[in-house]
């Protein structure tokens, strides 16, 4: 999608902070989606004591995570204010974006980072974001992480797809993936930036970081369906720290 001159693109943390107020009602558009990448997750974190969750928006995904897994220590991390203060009350949450989590002995045994949250996040800063989640990550700790797959032609159409694989093929370039957001809020149209992934870029990320992907899922963006085929659906990454050295891993 591209910007129109007539409208102001707004920076993530604002866009989501202008959003706030209407976030619930956002989320419900895409329930079946992202309540099947929770279900994933929970059935998949037996056994875990501790939680941090990157990008928690209101913080209701997170607190169903760890309620349906018995997590009981829960820490959200949100860099919008009129997010934050849609968070429990009684809930740990941290003022920061992922790039600049504090870093501490405090280790966890899950890590989440999802809605494509690393979309917003700047091309410049992803690999330091994904590096200081990694450092934060206890010894058998895992990282869940969900993207907007570029080529989900189930969600953007056959042609759109096949237009962007055509011109990733000719003319690669790290801002292909780049495109305008827009939201509805009431009758506020929202628009930010953000980035939809392809598997070669996310690959190349998880190497530059010393992370491995234990597993992969597809799911489809309406029903939340698992497919078997990846463009029917978007990406949800399970990683855990490589065994191999890298130089980049550090």
């Amino acid at each position: 999608m591209f910007a129109d001159s007539r409208r102001t693109i707004l920076d993530p943390v604002d866009a989501y902070s202008a959003l706030a107020p209407s976030y619930r009602a956002h989320s419900q558009r895409r329930l079946p989606y992202l309540r099947s990448v929770e279900r994933v997750i929970a059935t998949h974190i037996s056994g875990a004591e501790s939680l941090l969750d990157v990008g928690s928006g209101d913080g209701s995904r997170a607190c169903r995570i760890a309620e349906s897994a018995k997590v009981d220590e829960l820490v959200m991390v949100e860099p919008s204010g009129a997010m934050r203060s849609l968070c429990a009350a009684n809930r740990e949450v941290w003022n920061c974006k992922a790039s600049e989590i504090p870093l501490s002995t405090r280790k966890f045994d899950i890590i989440t980072c999802l809605w494509n949250v690393l979309g917003h996040i700047e091309a410049d800063e992803r690999r330091a974001s994904l590096l200081r989640l990694k450092q934060l990550l206890a010894p058998s700790g895992t990282i869940f992480l969900d993207v907007n797959h570029r080529y989900n032609a189930a969600e953007y159409g056959w042609g759109h797809t096949f237009t962007r694989r055509l011109r990733d093929l000719l003319c690669w370039s790290e801002n292909n993936g780049d495109v305008v957001l827009d939201w509805k809020a009431g009758e506020r149209l929202i628009s930010t930036r953000g980035h939809v992934f392809t598997r070669r870029e996310m690959d190349q990320l998880f190497l530059s970081t010393g992370l491995t992907v234990q597993h992969l899922w597809i799911l489809d963006y309406t029903t939340g369906a698992e497919r078997r085929l990846p463009w029917l659906g978007n990406l949800l990454y399970q990683l855990k720290v490589s065994d191999r050295i890298s130089g980049g891993g550090s």
